[in-house]
């Protein structure tokens, strides 16, 4: 049974709508057109929202969409066909009024759809019921009956052919040592005049075998005991005496005083800073202010420079001819036109780095976006596909909810409250690394942090954060700030438990006036489900303000495969009703990929979450904010 089914145009105009139940169709035909058509996410025809399954069918040509709900629960085998008949018989029948293109046109256009739609409805509902039930399969058509009787009897003491093809190849090199077992009577060596031996082709017997394996295996087991008391012989004068370890020139001493970096150090209090370059570890750049990220090489320049060149080979008659190559001309597109297009296009983006699911959606997507547009004279279909994969790859970038770290911390300050980030994912992606670089960030803007070392787990954590702080507390001394402390470490050491720390952290926060709390958590990998429950526990006590997910430039199909599992992971240990997933994405390592950028694209499509931050090198000033313009350049340059 159906929930409901409606037709509406692009412009939001609503044409024609069946109701089979009383609830009302809006919100869901709402939530397709926010999380997919407006998303560009149309690689899949079926969008499923709460308790609901709808399928959707657009038409370009027309500018029309046909969406269809019904419960999740059941299986429509002819919803399919119900769409695709109900799309040709609307479309034959008021071809007239969907022609005009004006909004006035279509609200004074009687749409009297209802007998028709019913007739198709229930030819559906028949058409699916008179499937012929499927017939057992008879043994006659079987693979076995087809075998002749003799092969399928064994007799005793034989053995099948294939595990006897398989011994004799197992058994070559025994049967080439040891002779052939006798399988009949074995022939006297009296008789044969010959001593008795498989070498002169005279088949032993059991007995004689059996004596003769056992004067073979006392011979070499004589011959090890002779080599092996030898060797204990030779070795004991080495184990006397001990050999000294080596002390190298250059190499330092390593003494236990000197190796112990674990002098406690209380909350508040950050040790003083070694004479080191402090310049070089802040970096170039305005701290306060996220640049925009620059996807351009040095590489552009000599190919836009080549490219202004004109070539003296190519005539007048090979530029006209290549610019005529191509045309559509005033017709409609087809799948077969944009096939080899989009094959070319799939194949780009996966050497790009884009995960290979996700690019075979996208070029689904594009597909269904052209497919019945009426081109131009002048355009071709590579160029017009080409175009409409940037579009779509600049609105995957540009995601519905946009993340505003300083707005949303001045509003927690009005409220008189530490705004707290969770930072989270896969082992050495950059965690620690990027949080010092973002708490540099908000340093600069003129906000307090508070670095909550939550990471128990990896030996050498805390010394990480504990340094970061010492260098963060170097460039933002209490003298410029009149005496307040802008950053400090709140740590409890290794092996406790992180949720515990990340509460004692937020409330020391709100005592004693810190801005900001930004919580390291241990790297994890999304298949660990003992530190998955963790992470969903810290999450879910402390209710963080936003969800970072932590991810490296340099994967593929394993972004993808990380991100779904961290949010499978948090949603299913999460003790809440409504649990807390990933709010956004810091992508680091940005500077080793050059214009292999698809894992933007793979994360940003997976969760429909934004790329906060993007991280592109080891200073504090190595960090920006997404351009998805010039992301997407990167991403289609050849």
């Amino acid at each position: 049974m159906l929930d409901f089914f409606t037709i509406f145009s692009k412009g939001g105009l609503v044409l024609w709508c069946f109701q089979g139940v009383s609830d009302s169709c809006t919100g869901p035909v709402n939530a397709l057109i926010r999380s997919v058509l407006l998303q560009e996410r149309g690689g899949n025809n079926s969008f499923t929202h709460e308790a609901l399954t709808l399928k959707y069918k657009l038409d370009n040509q027309f500018e029309l969409v046909f969406v269809v709900g019904f419960q999740k629960i059941l299986t429509l085998t002819y919803v399919d066909k119900l769409i695709d008949d109900v799309h040709r018989l609307f479309r034959d029948k008021y071809r007239t009024e969907i022609q005009q293109q004006s909004a006035l046109s279509l609200l004074n256009g009687t749409f009297d759809f209802q007998n028709d739609f019913l007739r198709l409805l229930r030819e559906a509902e028949e058409s699916s019921k008179i499937r012929a039930p499927t017939t057992m399969k008879k043994f006659e058509d079987s693979e076995k009956a087809k075998k002749p009787v003799r092969s399928m009897i064994e007799t005793r003491g034989e053995k099948p052919k294939e595990k006897s093809k398989n011994s004799k190849k197992k058994g070559a090199k025994k049967e080439s040592s040891d002779g052939p077992l006798a399988t009949g009577k074995a022939v006297p060596a009296e008789k044969s005049g010959l001593p008795a031996g498989p070498e002169n082709g005279v088949e032993l017997s059991k007995e004689e075998l059996i004596r003769r394996k056992r004067e073979e295996f006392i011979q070499k087991h004589g011959r090890g005991l002779e080599k092996s008391s030898k060797s204990t012989k030779s070795d004991a004068p080495k184990e006397k005496g001990k050999k000294a370890p080596r002390v190298w020139a250059l190499g330092g001493c390593a003494n236990k005083e000197v190796l112990d970096y674990s002098a406690p150090t209380t909350n508040g209090a950050p040790d003083a800073a070694p004479p080191e370059d402090i310049n070089l570890i802040r970096g170039t750049g305005p701290g306060g202010q996220l640049q925009d990220l620059d996807c351009s090489s040095s590489d552009d320049e000599e190919t836009a420079q080549n490219a202004t060149k004109p070539s003296a080979t190519k005539g007048t008659l090979g530029g006209m001819f290549g610019m005529l190559k191509g045309l559509v001309g005033s017709k409609s597109l087809s799948r077969e036109d944009m096939e080899s297009v989009l094959d070319k296009m799939r194949d780009h983006l996966i050497a790009k780095n884009v995960a290979a699911d996700i690019a075979v959606q996208l070029c689904e997507s594009v597909a269904n976006k052209l497919e019945g547009k009426v081109m131009g004279t002048f355009s071709t279909v590579t160029s017009t596909v080409k175009q409409a994969l940037q579009e779509s790859l600049v609105q995957i970038l540009q995601p519905q909810r946009r993340v505003d770290m300083l707005r949303d911390i001045m509003d927690a300050q009005r409220h008189q409250r530490p705004y707290v980030v969770t930072f989270c994912g896969v082992n050495g992606v950059g965690k620690s690394t990027n949080l010092a670089k973002i708490s540099f960030w908000l340093l600069e803007n003129g906000f307090s942090v508070l670095i909550a070392a939550c990471d128990t787990f990896r030996a050498g954590a805390v010394e990480q954060l504990r340094t970061h702080t010492r260098r963060l507390s170097a460039l933002h001394p209490p003298e410029k700030h009149a005496g307040r402390t802008m950053v400090q470490l709140f740590e409890k050491g290794y092996g406790k438990d992180a949720a515990g720390i990340a509460m004692e952290a937020i409330a020391f926060a709100r005592n004693q006036g810190f801005d900001v709390v930004l919580v390291d958590t241990a790297g994890r990998m999304q298949d660990n489900a003992p530190l998955m429950t963790a992470l969903a526990k810290l999450i879910t006590v402390n209710t963080p303000d936003l969800v970072l997910f932590v991810g490296e430039a340099l994967v593929g199909n394993e972004a993808v495969d990380q991100l779904v599992k961290f949010n499978r992971a948090l949603a299913d240990h999460s003790m809440a009703q409504t649990p807390r997933l990933i709010d956004g994405i810091v992508l680091t390592k940005f500077d080793t990929i050059d214009d292999k950028v698809g894992a933007a694209i793979s994360m940003t499509y997976i969760t429909s979450k934004p790329i906060v931050f993007v991280g592109t090198g080891q200073t504090y000033c190595d960090l920006r904010s997404l351009n998805a313009k010039a992301v997407v350049a990167a991403l289609m340059k050849a």
